[in-house]
């Protein structure tokens, strides 16, 4: 069999999902050098705690809006900013793997936009979600699982499609946000009652019900598909 020996070892991903990692993963390589002290000085030690503290999620930013008060610009930009941000390397490295193998997955079929369209939805309605139900100002929620879990709505979303379009149980389509979810909720117990679940959950809605109107044709696409049955 001929193969190409000059081909790059990795299958390319496309433009929306790097436009995604590049900034989660030079962030995270900031903090790092820091922590090595190789940039920032004796103060690079806390870049972390300090983004987390200042772009990281709270909920007191919902119950401004539900007072019916307008928040300031940087705590708008929290809905956004806090799925760049993550614990560690290993928070990250979950974060980074998922994504590239789930947007490599969506991009094949969604174009750029449409793919960001789902990321930065998930974010946004994870973190409202996430704030209308948690009452503690001092949590912050972080790092860009509730994105992750957009692209699997979207993903969801066309497995849901072609089973209709070929007659097959299309529910079917939901067994790998169930096993998500499961193993999700058991590390949330085990780690103390972790309630940031419930972001991820709601961007995996807000990612599955947004991929009607962004994804190729939109609705008359899946109305034409499901009447093939």
């Amino acid at each position: 069999m001929d193969t190409d020996r000059n081909a790059w070892p990795l299958n390319p991903l496309p433009a929306g999902v790097w436009l995604i990692l590049l900034p989660i993963i030079g962030i995270e390589a900031a903090f790092q050098a820091g922590n090595q002290g190789w940039i920032g000085g004796a103060q690079a030690v806390g870049w972390r705690l300090a983004a987390i503290t200042r772009y990281g999620f709270h909920d007191h930013v919902m119950t401004l809006i539900l007072d019916g008060r307008t928040p300031g610009a940087t705590e708008l930009l929290r809905f956004l900013t806090y799925g760049f941000i993550h614990g560690g390397a290993v928070h990250l490295m979950f974060a980074v793997v998922m994504t590239a193998a789930l947007g490599k997955m969506v991009g094949e079929v969604f174009p750029t936009r449409a793919l960001l369209a789902v990321w930065f939805a998930a974010l946004i309605i994870g973190a409202a979600t996430y704030g209308m139900i948690v009452d503690d100002p001092q949590r912050r929620l972080f790092g860009a699982y509730p994105g992750v879990f957009g692209l699997v709505g979207a993903f969801t979303f066309l497995m849901w499609v072609d089973l209709a379009a070929k007659g097959a149980n299309k529910y079917r389509a939901f067994v790998l946000i169930g096993m998500l979810l499961l193993v999700r909720l058991l590390l949330g117990l085990f780690s103390g009652g972790d309630v940031t679940w419930i972001a991820d959950l709601a961007g995996f809605a807000a990612g599955f019900l947004i991929s009607f109107v962004v994804s190729p044709g939109g609705w008359p696409r899946v109305v034409a598909r499901l009447r093939q049955r």
